[in-house]
């Protein structure tokens, strides 16, 4: 009996210490991988790259504005089906809120955390972001 709890003590602590989630972005292109800390919401990223005279180098973006530690809660990352899209979205599956996060200037940034308001979500038909025309494939990773 007490051989039992100790093994399954152990199974335990490992699945505690690791509390990330992997998900690549859509872009079809792109061999990127974002990472998030599924309790901080905290979210960095990697991808392969060329280096001459070398098999590749692992290049990885650490955590910038707005992509380190957030409040505490349940966070996940969601990827678009938009095939030219380089950014990811973080989700709070607590409080509901997103922002889009990317890679600029060699950090990943995301946007604030937000939700729709009632006001907002009930309202009239959606309305086009004006600096994206649809079907352009804008990418916030090309300032």
């Amino acid at each position: 009996m007490i051989s039992a709890a100790l093994a399954l003590g152990g199974l335990v602590g490992p699945a505690l210490a690791a509390p990330y989630d992997f998900v690549p972005a859509p872009q079809t292109d792109l061999n990127r991988i974002y990472r998030i800390d599924r309790i901080t919401g905290e979210v960095s990223s990697c991808q392969y790259g060329l280096q001459e005279g070398t098999i590749g180098v692992t290049l990885c973006f650490s955590a910038g504005d707005g992509a380190g530690p957030q409040t505490p809660g349940e966070y996940g990352l969601v990827a678009s089906r938009h095939e030219r899209e380089g950014g990811i979205f973080r989700v709070n599956y607590r409080t509901g809120q997103m922002s889009i996060c990317y890679v600029f200037d060699e950090r990943v940034v995301c946007t604030p955390q937000t939700t729709p308001s009632a006001a907002t979500s009930s309202a009239a038909a959606p309305v086009a972001t004006p600096s994206v025309n649809p079907g352009t494939g804008a990418s916030p990773q090309r300032p």
